[in-house]
């Protein structure tokens, strides 16, 4: 149709016009610079700077937008997010770079955010492995843990009358507040981190084991009774596997929130992580690296959404 091919023009003009911008302004800083250097052979500037990782971004943010019009099965609403991202960035590199007129400490260009992501990439690439080994650490004891309880719980009536009452009314409160005590009493910081994910993760993810066992279909379990199967045949044999769709399907929420709960919890006193990158600049007034980590945490948070999508794919294909 005319119409959804003008909206899908819009996208592919925007990113046009958006490289223009980029290229334009970065001509004129080089004439600038140039032209401070003529009028002073002897002195000295730093230079801007560099356009390319904006430019590069721009590129990547079109491609992706081609290949989310081609697969989607949503083009339109594809080629709108990308617009509204373009015009944003448009407006960014207008008012920024263009126009000069925003605040270069609080509002940096949108060159010198994206160009951080060049000059700092080796603390940017420890900061992740920093925290993405905490996360794990987390995830690890967490996930399985809160699983098998939950399912015990669910099972056994007895387990579940002492277990869910404290549950619920620990489930409620943000984990986060735990964690300048916790930080105070465990021996190391990483320690009292990935405690404080522990904690956000276990108890409402206990809550909903539960309520999935309870939800089960009473015939099946029915017909698992006339086997004689033991508690423990019914947990692992049973009830885990059933549970297993239902919990990867939630990862997209528990991901995301106790991700946000470790860069929190880093901003607290941590000598490394994503948390700790943005916090330490922000100390020093560098919001140039604030919003390029800020950017950063966002991209990650998006590549751990996709492992539930991945797991729901190739791990349990039986759902």
């Amino acid at each position: 149709m005319p119409v959804e091919k003008e909206r899908y023009y819009a996208v592919h003009v925007l990113f046009l016009a958006l490289i223009a911008l980029i290229f334009l302004s970065a001509r004129r800083g080089t004439q600038e610079l140039s032209g401070l250097f003529t009028a002073n052979p002897g002195g000295s500037s730093a230079s801007g700077s560099s356009p390319w990782m904006f430019m590069a971004v721009a590129l990547l943010l079109e491609i992706t937008c081609i290949r989310r019009i081609q697969t989607s099965r949503e083009p339109r609403a594809a080629a709108d997010i990308g617009a509204i991202l373009f015009f944003i960035l448009i407006v960014w590199e207008f008012f920024a770079t263009t126009l000069g007129v925003t605040h270069p400490i609080l509002c940096p260009p949108p060159e010198a955010v994206f160009d951080v992501f060049r000059t700092r990439w080796a603390l940017m690439l420890r900061g992740i492995g920093s925290s993405m080994q905490l996360l794990g650490i987390g995830f690890a004891v967490a996930l399985p843990l809160s699983v098998i309880t939950g399912a015990l719980a669910g099972w056994c009536g007895r387990f579940r009358g002492i277990t869910v009452p404290i549950a619920r009314v620990l489930a409620p409160v943000p984990a986060i507040i735990y964690a300048p005590y916790i930080i105070a009493i465990m021996p190391t910081f990483r320690s009292s981190a990935a405690m404080v994910v522990l904690l956000g993760i276990f108890w409402p993810a206990f809550l909903q084991t539960v309520e999935r066992v309870r939800a089960m279909d009473q015939a099946m379990l029915e017909s698992a009774k006339m086997l004689s199967l033991s508690n423990r045949e019914m947990v692992f044999q049973i009830l885990v596997p059933w549970l297993l769709p239902g919990v990867v399907s939630g990862l997209r929420v528990t991901l995301s929130t106790s991700f946000m709960l470790l860069i929190l919890a880093e901003m607290m006193g941590a000598t490394s992580g994503l948390g700790y990158f943005i916090k330490n600049f922000a100390d020093y007034a560098n919001y140039t690296n604030v919003l390029a980590g800020i950017i950063l945490v966002g991209i990650v948070v998006n590549i751990l959404n996709m492992i539930p999508t991945l797991l729901e794919k190739y791990v349990i294909r039986w759902k």
